[in-house]
């Protein structure tokens, strides 16, 4: 038996992937990902310096990539990216829907309209590509996979995180729908949960947040995007044919109950 044929299930090769808040930390991660198992890969987000970035490592790998703009709040962008996957590709198998924003404050300092810029992108921004993902999916026939970040602070806590905390935890619970929805179809869909992850967005976290994270962690260090992304992409392989409708944490064990 020869090397391919060990792994036909994880190549995607032939395939299209689509990334969201693919320019930088686990989204960067994630394209690279797709690349590298033989995916056509297409990075979305909102700064097209960082996409086309992303775009040139995976050239320089020797694969195929195209970047497109867009802003996951609005509609009409949303729309637009899926379709334009598909008119210059003919295809979507995987998309990972990682873009998203943080929010971190006492509850009694947050506005409503802090509650309406998370969610509108966490979770409204990310139930509209799905919505259209579905819709390419099932035209297209080919059934599909597809990805979202949710959270451990989806099912754990901390202070301060009350916005953010519920966005992701609405994601959880939408997936489960969806999945019984578009399951007939041959289309899954789950999410990656990370823990603390070295990314864009925590680069202004002080060292001893780091350290404190890590000490609490069964593996005793934060995650590196990879640690992540290798989840996310690998729930778009036909080695993970049978999952969907689960929210996987990749927090290296730091929602462990227990004493530490």
């Amino acid at each position: 038996m020869t090397n391919s044929q060990f792994n036909d299930a994880a190549s995607m090769a032939g395939k299209v992937a689509l990334v969201t808040g693919g320019g930088s930390g686990i989204g960067r991660a994630a394209a690279l990902g797709f690349a590298k198992k033989g995916a056509i890969v297409v990075v979305a987000g909102r700064r097209q310096a960082e996409l086309d970035a992303v775009v040139g490592e995976i050239e320089a790998l020797g694969g195929q990539a195209a970047a497109i703009t867009a802003d996951i709040a609005i509609e009409d962008d949303v729309k637009s990216l899926v379709n334009g996957v598909v008119e210059r590709f003919g295809r979507l198998d995987a998309a990972f829907n990682n873009a998203g924003v943080s929010s971190g404050a006492p509850i009694e300092t947050l506005t409503t309209a802090d509650f309406d810029h998370v969610f509108g992108i966490n979770v409204r921004g990310v139930w509209m590509l799905i919505q259209q993902e579905v819709i390419a999916m099932r035209a297209l026939g080919n059934g599909g996979a597809i990805v979202n970040t949710s959270s451990t602070l989806a099912t754990g806590g901390n202070a301060g995180v009350s916005i953010y905390g519920a966005s992701k935890g609405a994601l959880d619970s939408m997936i489960r729908h969806v999945a019984l929805e578009v399951g007939g179809d041959g289309i899954r869909i789950n999410n990656v949960s990370p823990g603390a992850t070295r990314t864009p967005m925590t680069e202004g976290w002080p060292d001893a947040v780091f350290a404190a994270v890590s000490h609490h962690t069964a593996l005793k260090r934060v995650a590196e995007p990879e640690d992540v992304s290798d989840v996310a992409v690998w729930l778009c392989t036909n080695e993970a044919r049978f999952v969907t409708g689960q929210s996987i944490l990749a927090d290296g064990g730091y929602n462990i109950a227990g004493m530490r």
